[in-house]
C-alpha cells in the first residue's frame, strides 16, 4: 500500500484559544468543505470533542456520495488533535491538526497521510484526480479560514460561533 502525505502550514492573526476553539466544532467543517463536496454531519449534535469521539459524514469523492466516519484518536487543546478514518474513500486516512501559538497569532499545520484502495489502479487515480483535488480542497479551505477567522469573524462568513474538528 501506497502511502501519501499532504502537508499544509497556515498562519492566521488570532489567539491560539480562539483558533483552535473554531477548529475543535465539528459543524465548522461545512463551513470550510468546497460546497460542491455536499459535506454533511450525520452525528447528531451536539458532538463533544474528545479523545474516542466518533463523527460520521456523508460527502461526495469525485462526484460519489460517500459515507465518513472518523474516529479522535488524539484530542489535546488547544494544541492538537487527529482523527482517523474508520469508514470512507480511502484505504488509509490519518490526519494530525497542529496548533502553535506564534508572534501575532496562530500557526496551522495540517499533515494527512493517506492511500487509496485497487493498488496500481489507485496509484494511476491518484496522479490524475485524487492529488489535485486535495490541493484544491486545502486551497479553498485555507480562503475560507482566511475570511473566517483573520477579520475576528465579521467576515462574509458569519461570526465564528461554536462548531467540532476540522477533519
Amino acid at each position: 500500500m501506497k502511502i501519501y502525505t499532504l502537508s499544509r502550514t497556515q498562519f492566521i492573526a488570532r489567539p491560539l484559544d480562539e483558533v483552535f476553539d473554531f477548529f475543535s466544532r465539528p459543524e465548522n467543517l461545512a463551513r470550510i468543505t468546497p460546497p460542491s463536496m455536499g459535506f454533511a454531519i450525520m452525528t447528531p449534535g451536539p458532538i463533544e470533542m474528545r479523545a474516542g469521539t466518533l463523527i460520521d459524514y456523508r460527502v461526495r469523492t469525485l462526484g460519489v456520495p460517500v459515507r465518513w466516519t472518523t474516529l479522535i484518536t488524539d484530542y489535546s487543546p488547544p494544541h492538537r488533535f487527529v482523527d482517523v478514518q474508520l469508514r470512507g474513500a480511502y484505504s488509509f486516512w490519518h490526519h494530525t491538526h497542529t496548533f502553535e501559538g506564534v508572534d501575532g497569532g496562530t500557526e496551522i499545520v495540517d499533515e494527512v497521510r493517506y492511500a487509496l484502495p485497487f493498488g496500481a489502479v489507485g496509484r494511476l487515480v491518484h496522479a490524475l484526480l485524487v492529488r489535485r483535488q486535495l490541493d484544491m480542497i486545502f486551497a479553498f479551505r485555507k480562503r475560507t479560514i482566511d475570511g473566517i477567522l483573520e477579520d475576528g469573524g465579521r467576515g462574509a462568513f458569519g461570526p465564528v460561533r461554536p462548531a467540532g474538528p476540522v477533519c
